[in-house]
């Protein structure tokens, strides 16, 4: 003999409405997050302007920064003028296609940002690029 409960059977609902925004918001995070990681290669400087600047958004890299005072950066790590051969050396001799961006403050002399260009094609990386900042044409 079969009881019947005196409470009504419910088939259970899957609520679409929350499970979106969830998946919103999430896809919020993921860009806030990926978006700051971008500037995130190098100390900052002043960049100087250049009207044909084109962006260029690249991950596989190395930024050698140059400040007004003419200290270098590899990454964020300062290192002294004497060191920069041996340390482009050896990320080139782990990676034969790295790639690195020089970026020179502004107000950098010249002659350092030279230097330094010379020391990376010195150690060997033939991919070697200056990074500058897009100026908009008023």
């Amino acid at each position: 003999m079969r009881i019947n409960s005196p409470i009504p059977k419910r088939r259970a609902r899957l609520e679409i409405i929350p499970l979106i925004d969830i998946m919103f918001f999430l896809l919020a995070c993921f860009m806030l997050v990926s978006l700051s990681m971008i500037h995130m290669h190098g100390v900052k400087i002043n960049l100087p302007a250049a009207v044909s600047g084109a962006p260029e958004h690249r991950t596989d890299f190395v930024t050698v920064s140059i400040d007004a005072l003419g200290g270098i950066h590899v990454e964020k790590e300062r290192v002294d003028p004497g060191q920069l051969y041996a340390r482009v050396k050896s990320l080139h001799d782990a990676n034969k296609d790295v790639r690195i961006y020089i970026r020179g403050d502004k107000d950098a002399l010249h002659g350092e940002v030279v230097a330094v260009l010379d020391k990376i094609r010195a150690a060997g990386v033939e991919k070697v690029g200056i990074v500058i900042r897009q100026e908009t044409v008023p």
